[in-house]
């Protein structure tokens, strides 16, 4: 948490009842815990474990793992519009000029059939 810069001032964490399979214990207590990031706003909800405390170790796992994922996102995108701008602004390669011009001439030669025969 200390590497990504997650405080624990900045966590909301609250305990909920549990619910689905694991019997009457399960769905009388409240071992399900529900971790608020809030700069972020990212929610996690975790209830891998009947036990409170493992459940509070794995969802701050799960936050960490959450955040990195998205940060990991945001680089990328940040690096692709990069990409994409230099690659606007890259002028055009030979290979890119001379298919410019073969289209050009093969556009005109479209257009000369158009003319009356004897203008041709």
């Amino acid at each position: 948490m200390a590497a990504l810069g997650i405080r624990e001032e900045d966590l909301h964490e609250e305990f909920i009842l549990g619910s689905g399979a694991g019997g009457q214990k399960i769905n009388k207590t409240h071992s399900c815990v529900r971790l608020r990031h809030q700069p972020s706003g990212t929610e996690i909800r975790c209830q891998a474990s009947r036990s409170r405390g493992k459940n509070r170790i794995i969802a701050r796992e799960t936050l960490c793992q959450t955040l990195e994922q998205e940060r990991a996102r945001k680089r990328q995108e940040k690096a692709r519009r990069q990409a994409l701008a230099r690659n606007r602004a890259r002028k055009p390669g030979p290979a890119a000029k001379k298919r410019r011009r073969q289209d050009k001439q093969r556009h005109s030669e479209k257009k000369s059939l158009r003319k009356p025969p004897s203008a041709r």
